[in-house]
């Protein structure tokens, strides 16, 4: 797959090398293949593309190119050819190349027929989108394809392509509406007061409004409202807008007879959108005023922008919050689809593709009207909305399922004398946002989805249907969702489904109001302030959802799903209610800013009442293949809902493990090569108590650090040493200020460690934390003269037999699912991911195995000794000797436990998931 910047090189490479030629009959086939492998990346065009396909229209004709995977017809002309013009065809009549290609189009079987029609004359292309076939094509030319090669997507993704662009324009817009604002923001008097602020907010959300509805046609003529602002000096324009905003509000039958013609031709908006009558409105200036008419309405086009986009793009924009934070926010429709199609849509294409399938017309068009009732009955709750991207989202996706209903039913012909044609409406939809600005944001996207869907149903019901004026629209609620009931938004009685992504907030981060937040969610539940905040709104829709058939699914960190989290919160939910996974996403990233990509690790999980039904669950990987299940742990594994239980002691007969040695003593007992170096050198007795420090750290990156480890050391030698003794007295008081009253009683003892851990033996060494990238988590043997800090566990007496199953992919796999995570790196545990680790039971021949392949895990390290554990462990620069070593390992490990070399990692799991299952039904 071509990465943006290579596309773009490619793309500017074939314009130019295509410039000024073209030959339709000789370089048809050359021009296509080129494009489609150079620039859409397409490894093998030559069976992707078909050329001259035969169609029948009373005698053979031919299509130049056809596409079958994305269905694109292509009606290809020579150079010189104008792409508008009629010509003569061989039955006499004149068409234009898209009046052509569309008679081949028409004359295809159903499974055939294009989604897109392309037409070019290797210079120019036109393309024609089928879901609306008398419309415009949009126009790309050749010259321009080095930046908007996206734009030819569609060719190989049809998706994707279309939602390139909606997110190119809508971050365009985003960055228009910026701009604006920080113009206009200049002419207030007070630009820091918070009425000044809500009142621009406001204005940003009108003028918006204006933009997009005089280049959608909302207003009736085109450019209306720029031509009205366009008579007006900078000086003046506050008293146009004030006068215009106060004319959108008011009925035409209510309105002053003598008012100005330009004003009176303006439709009544509604809606509440104008309806604030004291919002401050400054004067302008001529940059905002040339910002606003040619920037914002000359030179950009709002009738394609994407709302669900937008609306998040436009809040975060205007938000002061994220402003500072450096970038425009946004969830992608891609991961909004992660939540809505296995949530209900995917149900609902299905049941319209069956509905489709019946050949009897009357029996089919039944079926198809009772579908658009069932999308029209079904609601939908987002308690944490934001700017509405998940609301929006979902109604332009059924209302696009509507459409097709439409379509097939009346099949191109104009519908006369059905007023309610359209069914799916936006007061399906309710929010709860604590934000009163993105409540204004969200109604106004919804507003905007359904002018854009309407005149998708216009194409296809040859009317014109009445957007204006608009309906009140207050299903979005401005509240705190954690302390409001949610019933009151929408009784649960008439809820389908409850979707979203809630505030992403760790427990450790959250504030005074979110702790208390969540504590009054959960009262009285022990170990709350460990849960994320999310986990407040899985416990409110538990609440909701209790004896009904709602559905419910959120985008959550995935630290509620692994290690601790997933007994302080999922074991209280299945405890305190009967709860189902019905699907869920592993682990993935979730990119949500527009610029910079904010990345948050996180999963979706869709729950519901457990319905005690033999139904599959899907469980979807990072790549977004979808596995079907019995059953849905809290781990996100396909495995029995079992928990693993914080354990003192291991679950088998292995080594413990422990923590090392904790010295809370404010950096007085450590050193750095260079301070080792100069307290040798003025104090030559204290060599003989610096010994080797090392956390995980210094263990994974090869850094050196040392410290004074005085344990049983003489008192008389230490009073010889100045230095020591400074660094003991810096031990003394940092523990004596502590807070803590446990650390302060260690004051009594400065020359020592408060937590001595250290074995008297070798020892296996296991970092605390590490990079979630790693494959495998390094694990080493220590001296038992290397002092090991409390950042590490350690294993006295260590195996080398033990070395290499904890170095195994069985082992790293337990890991992956049950530790807790930092960000994305690994957070390992004794008590949690050792302690209940099922150890397999080798006969002495397998064990004997995996001690030689451990010993060749050590051998192939030390081919590199002056590489660092964290420059092995790197998957893109790890060495081949040691990946197979590790490799050898991983076979020796799989045979023991007796599986099969093609076991897949969460096939893995699954398995150690009933034996730990096994194991604890016989543990005392």
């Amino acid at each position: 797959m071509l990465t943006d910047v290579q596309q773009r090189h490619a793309a500017k490479a074939f314009a130019e090398k295509w410039a000024g030629r073209g030959y339709e009959k000789g370089e048809t086939h050359t021009f296509w293949i080129e494009l489609l492998r150079t620039v859409l990346g397409v490894e093998y065009p030559e069976s992707f593309i078909s050329f001259e396909t035969q169609v029948l229209l009373g005698h053979t004709s031919f299509i130049d190119a056809y596409i079958p995977e994305t269905k694109v017809m292509i009606e290809q002309k020579g150079l010189h050819i104008d792409l508008d013009k009629p010509a003569k065809q061989s039955d006499g009549s004149l068409l234009t190349p898209y009046q052509q290609a569309k008679r081949y189009a028409d004359e295809l079987e159903l499974s055939k027929k294009p989604r897109y029609i392309v037409v070019c004359n290797f210079k120019t292309f036109h393309i024609h989108d089928m879901e609306h076939p008398h419309a415009a094509p949009e126009v790309l030319q050749l010259a321009d394809l080095s930046t908007e090669y996206y734009r030819l997507s569609f060719l190989t993704d049809l998706h994707k392509a279309h939602l390139k662009r909606e997110m190119a324009l809508s971050i365009q817009a985003g960055e228009i509406v910026g701009q604006l604002y920080d113009a206009i923001l200049k002419q207030y008097h007070d630009p820091s007061a918070e009425r000044t602020l809500k009142s621009l907010n406001m204005l940003c959300v009108r003028l918006v409004f204006c933009l997009y509805a005089e280049d959608a046609g909302i207003f009736g003529v085109k450019n209306q409202f720029h031509d009205y602002l366009q008579r007006f000096e900078p000086r003046d324009l506050r008293r146009a807008l004030i006068d215009l905003f106060r004319v959108l509000n008011t009925r035409e039958a209510d309105r002053d007879p003598y008012l100005d013609e330009d004003l009176a031709a303006f439709p009544y908006v509604n809606g509440g959108l104008f309806a604030e009558a004291d919002i401050e409105i400054p004067q302008f200036d001529a940059v905002g005023r040339t910002l606003l008419l040619e920037k914002a309405s000359d030179n950009f086009n709002w009738s394609d922008i994407s709302p669900t986009i937008f609306g998040a793009v436009f809040e975060s924009t205007l938000n002061p919050e994220t402003r500072r934070a450096g970038g425009m926010h946004y969830t992608s429709i891609e991961n909004i689809h992660k939540v809505i199609d296995p949530l209900f849509l995917d149900d609902l294409r299905a049941e319209l593709e069956r509905s489709l399938s019946h050949k009897t017309i009357a029996t089919r068009n039944k079926k198809l009207l009772a579908l658009q009732d069932k999308l029209a009955s079904l609601t939908f709750l987002d308690p944490a909305c934001g700017s509405g991207n998940f609301l929006t989202e979902t109604y332009l996706s059924l209302r696009r399922l509507e459409n097709r209903i439409l379509s097939a039913i009346y099949q191109d012909q104009a519908v006369l004398g059905l007023d309610d044609v359209i069914k799916v409406n936006i007061n399906q939809f309710y929010g709860i946002e604590i934000n009163d600005f993105a409540v204004t944001v969200a109604k106004t996207a919804l507003w905007i989805a359904e002018s854009q869907m309407m005149k998708a149903t216009e194409d296809i019901v040859h009317r014109n249907l009445d957007f204006l004026p608009l309906k009140s629209y207050v299903n979005i609620v401005e509240a705190n969702a954690l302390r409001i009931d949610w019933n009151s938004v929408i009784p649960k009685e008439k809820l389908h489904y409850i979707m979203g992504n809630p505030p992403f907030v760790g427990g450790m981060y959250m504030d005074k109001e979110q702790k208390k937040d969540i504590s009054d969610v959960f009262p009285g539940v022990n170990g709350v302030g460990e849960m994320d905040y999310v986990c407040a709104w899985y416990k409110k829709t538990a609440d909701m959802i209790k004896a009904t058939t709602i559905k419910s699914a959120f985008v959550s960190t995935n630290s509620i799903c692994q290690g601790q989290q997933v007994i302080t919160f999922w074991k209280y939910m299945f405890q305190n209610y009967n709860l189902q996974i019905d699907y869920a996403y592993e682990t993935f990233t979730w990119n949500n800013e527009a610029n910079g990509h904010a990345k948050v690790h996180c999963v979706i999980v869709g729950f519901s009442e457990n319905d005690n039904t033999e139904k599959f669950k899907k469980l979807y990987d990072i790549n977004n293949n979808c596995k079907l299940c019995k059953n849905i742990s809290p781990y996100l594994t396909d495995s029995p809902t079992v928990f693993i239980e914080s354990r003192s002691t291991p679950i088998c007969n292995v080594s413990p493990i422990r923590f090392g040695s904790m010295p809370r003593d404010g950096g007085g007992f450590i050193l750095s090569e260079d301070e080792k170096a100069e307290l040798i050198s003025q104090e030559p007795i204290a060599e003989k108590w610096i010994r080797n420090y090392i956390g995980a750290v210094e263990f994974l990156n090869n850094k050196k650090r040392y410290c004074l480890w005085l344990v049983n050391a003489d008192p008389s030698e230490i009073k010889k040493c100045p230095t020591v003794l400074k660094r003991i007295a810096a031990v003394r008081d940092f523990r004596a200020a502590s807070k803590a009253a446990g650390t302060r009683k260690f004051a009594e003892t400065p020359t020592i460690f408060c937590q001595i851990a250290q074995p008297d033996s070798d020892y296996i060494i296991v970092p605390k934390t590490s990079s979630g990238k790693r494959l495998y988590i390094p694990l080493g043997f220590m001296n038992k003269n290397t002092i090991a800090s409390d950042l590490v566990f350690l294993i006295p007496n260590g195996s080398l037999y033990e070395f290499g199953i904890l170095c195994s992919q069985i082992h790293n796999a337990w890991v992956r699912v049950v530790a807790g995570r930092l960000k994305s790196d690994y957070r390992y545990s004794k008590d949690i991911v050792y302690n209940n680790f099922p150890w397999s039971e080798p006969t002495e021949a397998q064990k004997v195995a995996i001690e030689q392949t451990a010993q060749g895990i050590l051998e192939a390290r030390a081919l590199y000794p002056d590489c660092s554990l964290a420059d092995l462990y790197d998957e893109t620069t790890m060495p081949p000797e040691l990946r197979k070593a590790h490799q050898a390992n991983d076979r020796a490990v799989m045979k023991a436990y007796g599986y099969a070399p093609t076991l897949t990692e969460p096939e893995i799991v699954a398995d150690l998931m009933k034996r730990y299952q096994t194991l604890t039904k016989n543990y005392p």
